[in-house]
């Protein structure tokens, strides 16, 4: 249920080091919420290209 997420790659002293951090992935409650404004943001922009498009 964790993952390593990269958040910083810098050099110190000739060596490459690499920020972690650890992450829980999301609930299905907020899954939904996060698809249902994808949807909402995608049906309108494809409105405003219709609209432009019928001119």
């Amino acid at each position: 249920g964790l993952t390593l997420v990269p958040l910083r790659i810098y050099f110190k002293r000739g060596h490459a080091k690499i920020e972690l951090a650890l992450a829980k992935g999301k609930r299905l409650y907020d899954k939904r919420q996060a698809i249902a404004e994808k949807d909402a943001q995608r049906e309108m922009e494809r409105e405003l290209k219709n609209k432009e498009w019928g001119r």
